[in-house]
């Protein structure tokens, strides 16, 4: 266990060259950063989270540009929750689910689950994909009613719920998630089974590489 945790601990690292400020990219884009906020699974604001912004690799932001133009034409934009999240916020999660006796957030966040379950069923990584800078978590959010399409579920709501291919929703909300789905596909990024909100770059520059430095704009070499 030592062993691999110095092999992991290796790869991990504070340069943000490769990195960029998503909403340079896609300008249009709505940002609603739950873990610089308390409105989260923990109820506090998670480690390494400065400022809130979304970051993300410059081969991400770019894939996701081209998502977001094509969900201009159906009348839509995303709203993104999390992007980039620094290795010292997943030690954070990994703690508070095996130390922490804290369980306040559990009646809206994972009301069916005990904490140490999150991490077996996969909702919550130990070592997660968003602190290797290419994956991100959001919605869609409608232009006519200015509100977040009916996904059926919140985000990050951990059970059953927000499976995909959960059919205990309106066949609104499920065409909702296939919308997200299938443009996201499009343009690059692959769904995981358990949360219809996660997208990961299939081509991710950095797929053996995490990152440490904190969330905040200031922090990006120029």
């Amino acid at each position: 266990m030592m062993n691999e945790e110095a092999a992991f601990r290796k790869r991990v690292t504070m340069d943000s060259s490769g990195f960029v400020i998503l909403s340079d990219f896609v300008p249009g884009i709505i940002q609603e950063m739950r873990y610089h906020s308390s409105y989260n699974f923990i109820g506090e604001r998670i480690d390494g989270y400065e400022e809130p912004v979304a970051l993300l690799t410059r081969e991400a932001a770019r894939a996701l540009k081209s998502a977001a133009n094509e969900l201009n034409v159906f009348g839509y934009r995303l709203k993104v929750f999390d992007a980039y999240r620094p290795a010292c916020a997943v030690r954070q999660f990994v703690l508070w689910g095996i130390e922490d006796t804290d369980i306040r957030m559990k009646p809206y966040f994972y009301p069916d689950l005990e904490k140490q379950e999150l991490f077996v069923q996969g909702y919550i990584a130990k070592k997660s994909s968003h602190s290797r800078g290419s994956a991100i978590d959001l919605t869609l959010l409608d232009m006519k009613t200015g509100k977040e399409a009916d996904m059926g579920g919140p985000f990050d709501y951990f059970g059953e719920l927000s499976h995909p291919d959960y059919r205990g929703i309106s066949d609104e909300q499920f065409e909702n998630r296939m919308l997200l789905q299938s443009v996201m596909r499009r343009s690059g990024f692959l769904p995981i089974d358990c949360e219809w909100w996660h997208f990961m770059l299939e081509d991710e520059p950095y797929p053996d590489t995490y990152f440490e430095f904190p969330v905040s704009s200031a922090y990006l070499k120029k």
